[in-house]
């Protein structure tokens, strides 16, 4: 059993009341090691460490440049460990090593992405109105970022928020999943000893409603930034909204997938299963409705259940497994409560249906057919291996169709047409239309939701001006005239 502590102002702490709780390993049903419980005084020390850190000592006094050179030797840092970190991420949440591990070999690049824009933020000289004046404006760090993360993909999402935000000089105090802590633990202390100093990321760990409460509540943060579900993410915008804090929120969604009789349908099928079925479901751009023209419908369905039917399921650390366990027992309750909703709604099983003969937190692969839009299965967030198939007509059939939903992060298009593909494209109100793919992400690419799906954008060059305030400075060059209290 590990025991590890909290991060704070470049040390390693234990949690200010002397307790830890268990994480478990999915994939074995046991704990295997102690998380600090964290109390509203470890957040209080750890936000006013970024503070000072923001306010004076070294990280203060870097030049965009070197900051930028330090937040690419962070990305180094993080290509030694990768592996490491990758295993530690697979022990918390029971995710395939293949796709943690691809995750988190990935996630230097937005290290030396943001790395690279450090030194590139500019302000502007305004072509003013007025005789006399000189006004220019310059961007500023906002201050101190609460950083709360999923346990789906841990360091991956966090990478997207804290490459960003230490580019653009704020200083960070991360709240991990409960679930899922680790890897933010193990990841704290690489990039403390890559030379990020004291007070610049701090990680706080224990419960959403003491932990994460007292972040987004406290005077000294300035942005809040959220990944997770939409109701979490809604208390959230409440509560920042009492001090006027910037808010980023990453959250659910219901993304239709959409398969056209001119699809190539094999291609169709393998993305529908990676799609839902690769990250056990358990990712927020899963496609979790399967939209498919009718004259297909029968064809695709079938080759999707025999390809589907074929998983395997089993030690996410071996690299034959295709589908692994669902990470918390919570979850793995509501994965099987949908499956339930869904016969009672009238949706005919097509494949699994069940908790897997393997036991464990483990669900077979799960495809519904005949199902209505409106029916819950088709319209809640489920976040595991279920995937609820609708038939359409037409091309606006399935856009309406694909429209009918409170979420809007992803949406995938399957067709040879590419007019029809740009017209999709334009039609669905979605932050991020797949075409002839699905769930390609990149640090070059701009991610987030429309409607309940989420604030803001992540990812690209717009993410780091999400950590900015522009200031606005006007200087009277002693040549101004006429009355300074009259707007012309």
């Amino acid at each position: 059993m590990q025991r590890y502590d909290m991060f704070i102002d470049g040390e390693d702490r234990p949690a200010s009341g002397g307790e830890w709780f268990p994480t478990d390993n999915p994939y074995l049903g046991t704990p295997w090691a102690e998380i600090p419980l964290g109390t509203e005084a470890d957040v209080d020390d750890a936000v006013r460490a970024a503070d000072r850190a923001l306010r004076g000592g070294r990280w203060a006094e870097l030049t965009a440049t070197a900051r930028g050179a330090l937040v690419r030797r962070l990305g180094d840092a993080i290509t030694e460990h990768a592996r490491h970190l990758a295993e530690v991420e697979v022990r918390d949440n029971g995710k395939l090593f293949s796709e943690m591990y691809g995750q988190v070999t990935y996630v230097p690049q937005w290290f030396y992405y943001y790395g690279g824009l450090a030194d590139k933020i500019e302000g502007t000289v305004l072509p003013l109105d007025k005789k006399g004046y000189f006004a220019y404006t310059k961007k500023e760090p906002v201050g101190v970022v609460a950083v709360i993360t999923p346990w789906n993909s841990p360091l991956l999402l966090l990478a997207w928020k804290v490459a960003a935000a230490l580019a653009a000089g704020c200083t960070v105090v991360v709240k991990p999943s409960e679930y899922t802590s680790a890897s933010t633990l193990e990841l704290a202390r690489v990039l403390h000893d890559a030379g990020l100093p004291p007070g610049v990321f701090n990680v706080v760990t224990g419960h959403g409603q003491d932990v994460g409460a007292a972040l987004v509540g406290h005077p000294l943060v300035r942005k809040v930034s959220f990944t997770g579900s939409d109701a979490t993410g809604r208390h959230i915008n409440r509560a920042a909204a009492d001090d006027f804090k910037h808010v980023s929120l990453e959250l659910g969604g219901k993304s239709p997938n959409i398969v056209f009789s001119d699809a190539d349908v094999e291609s169709a099928v393998n993305g529908a299963v990676s799609g839902i079925f690769a990250a056990t479901g358990q990712t927020c751009i899963a496609g979790s409705r399967l939209l498919v023209q009718a004259d297909v419908h029968d064809e695709v369905v079938a080759r999707l259940v025999e390809l589907a039917g074929t998983a395997r399921m089993g030690d996410p650390m071996d690299e034959g497994t295709q589908v692994g366990p669902i990470t918390t027992p919570a979850q793995y309750a509501k994965v099987l409560d949908y499956i339930d909703i869904a016969r009672k709604e009238g949706a005919h099983l097509a494949l699994g249906g069940g908790p897997a003969e393997r036991g464990g937190l483990f669900v077979e692969p799960t495809v519904f057919t005949g199902v209505r839009n409106s029916m819950r299965i088709a319209q809640e967030e489920v976040f595991g291996p279920v995937l609820a198939v609708i038939a359409f007509e037409d091309e606006d059939e399935a856009v309406a169709l694909a429209n009918d939903s409170r979420y809007g992060l992803g949406a995938g298009v399957w067709t040879r047409d590419m007019g029809r593909a740009f017209r999709m494209a334009d039609r669905i109100r979605s932050g991020t239309v797949w075409i002839n793919t699905y769930r390609a992400v990149s640090f070059l690419a701009p991610f987030g939701g429309f409607k309940d799906s989420g604030l803001g954008r992540e990812n690209g060059i717009a993410a780091i001006n999400a950590y900015l305030d522009d200031k606005t400075v006007w200087i009277n060059t002693g040549a101004a005239t006429g009355n300074p209290f009259v707007m012309r």
